[in-house]
């Protein structure tokens, strides 16, 4: 991209990547605020456990244009793109951080659970204490996973009119000019790889602040 490209789609570009964050950003707080409640739950009650996370399995595997086009036609969600973008990419992210809530909760040694149980923890104290903190890799190898799917499925949105980098690529893809389809896909990807790098920055700072606490 020569210096004349990017003095004039430099301000769209970076618009355009605000509000991929911004769509990325509150679906993968929706999703976490669901997911990860959900896979506690689910250890709680196994007998669930298949169902639930079949379910987050099959809208993993609906194609994202189908999905987008499934929401428009609901009243409220077709009213906003915004709103079918946030609601099929939260979707989308459910099915990684519910599986490694549940897996990272259920892989702990039961002896563990035992002792904590022997020595007068309440559920809550054993979940924050003990399980939480021990499962915290899977989840937030989980998030990692339903962060960069989000960013890549996102340039999808705009085939609806939400907004990101999306945009950029379907216009260079329909004037056949590939620097605005790497003026779109260039961004996306270095959002993922910053994304993908603090969230395993966070979770090694967790694992040691958590060892620290342990006395470990």
């Amino acid at each position: 991209m020569t210096t004349s490209f990017l003095s004039q789609y430099g301000g769209e570009i970076s618009t355009l990547t605000l509000e991929h964050l911004w769509l990325t950003g509150a679906a993968m707080l929706f999703a976490t605020a669901i997911a990860v409640p959900a896979g506690i739950w689910l250890t709680r009650s196994q007998r669930w456990a298949k169902p639930v996370i079949g379910v987050a399995n099959v809208l993993q595997t609906i194609p994202s244009l189908a999905m987008f086009g499934f929401l428009l036609p609901l009243p409220w969600f077709g009213e906003r793109a915004a709103r079918i973008a946030i609601v099929a990419l939260t979707a989308y992210a459910l099915l990684p951080i519910l599986r490694n809530t549940y897996a990272g909760i259920r892989s702990i040694d039961p002896t563990l659970i035992e002792v904590a149980r022997a020595i007068g923890l309440t559920d809550a104290q054993r979940l924050f204490k003990i399980e939480l903190p021990l499962a915290a890799s899977f989840i937030f190898a989980g998030l990692r996973t339903a962060t960069v799917t989000c960013i890549g499925i996102a340039a999808i949105a705009a085939a609806v009119g939400a907004g990101g980098l999306g945009e950029l690529i379907f216009r260079g893809v329909a004037s056949v000019d590939n620097r605005l389809v790497l003026a779109g896909a260039v961004p996306a990807a270095l959002l993922a790889l910053a994304a993908d790098a603090a969230l395993g920055l966070l979770e090694r700072r967790f694992k040691v602040s958590n060892a620290e606490g342990t006395g470990q």
